[in-house]
């Protein structure tokens, strides 16, 4: 009702999509980040999806609104930097992030918050804290577990551990935000510390172009939520919540809260 409407919302206004398609964007996300489906279902909804948005941009062309997708063909197609096609692949896959990755992070961080009294008294007590409660919440959580792939383009010696050239490689970043190195006891939620190194949203040009509007999202949804409904709290036992082990995008299927 909230973790899939407000981010839908948003993205929505912001993109340009209409909100009423919110259903079919997230129907192709999850499909194209499950760990279920096979190849060929992924591809099938990634195609949808970037069909759809090469719809959109053909109305866009004639006519324009003030949106991010008008924005985007007069200033980078109607020049010649981006082909309606590049645009198309590139907008599929920031409605796909913008409506997945947040709706799952709330979720998820409503959970720990829910689940953790002293954190949730602090938040409520502290609302200048929600910033670094965030950028926490996001190490601690790093709901995009995997990193897209790589390959190596030379041998390089990483740690006790040769990688060759050619070789494959996915990047597990939850497994990096909990680096004992970086973050002293790394499997504690600490409000107080310092997490901006955190990798959640990526890192150097591959990092995350919308996360700014995330946090922004993030502060305002764990705000209101803890202001307007102190008394809120779970409705059933953690052990009956699912967890999204099926997706690559981790977070919850569902949070039932009472207030």
């Amino acid at each position: 009702t909230l973790a899939v409407r407000y981010p839908s919302l948003v993205v929505s206004s912001l993109f340009g999509s209409p909100y009423e398609d919110h259903p079919f964007i997230i129907d192709c996300a999850a499909a194209r980040h499950g760990l279920r489906q096979t190849p060929e279902e992924a591809e099938t909804k990634a195609r949808a999806l970037a069909a759809y948005v090469g719809r959109l941009i053909d109305e866009r062309t004639r006519e324009p609104r003030d949106d991010m997708v008008s924005r985007v063909i007069a200033e980078h197609v109607d020049t010649g930097h981006l082909t309606r096609d590049e645009f198309a692949e590139i907008g599929a896959m920031i409605l796909r992030a913008g409506h997945d990755t947040t709706t799952n992070m709330i979720g998820m961080g409503m959970l720990l918050i829910l689940q953790n009294e002293a954190y949730r008294a602090r938040l409520v007590a502290d609302s200048e804290r929600m910033d670094a409660a965030v950028e926490e919440l996001l190490r601690f959580i790093t709901p995009v577990q995997f990193s897209p792939r790589r390959v190596a383009l030379e041998d390089v010696r990483i740690g006790e551990v040769t990688v060759s050239k050619g070789d494959g490689l996915f990047l597990l970043l939850a497994s990096a935000n909990r680096d004992e190195r970086v973050f002293a006891d790394p499997d504690r939620l600490d409000i107080d510390r310092d997490s901006a190194s955190h990798l959640a949203f990526g890192y150097g040009i591959h990092q995350c172009l919308g996360q700014m509007l995330a946090r922004f999202e993030l502060q305002i949804a764990y705000g209101r939520l803890l202001a307007r409904l102190p008394n809120l709290r779970l409705a059933v036992p953690v052990a009956q919540i699912r967890f999204k082990h099926d997706m690559q995008i981790y977070g919850v299927h569902d949070l039932p809260v009472m207030w």
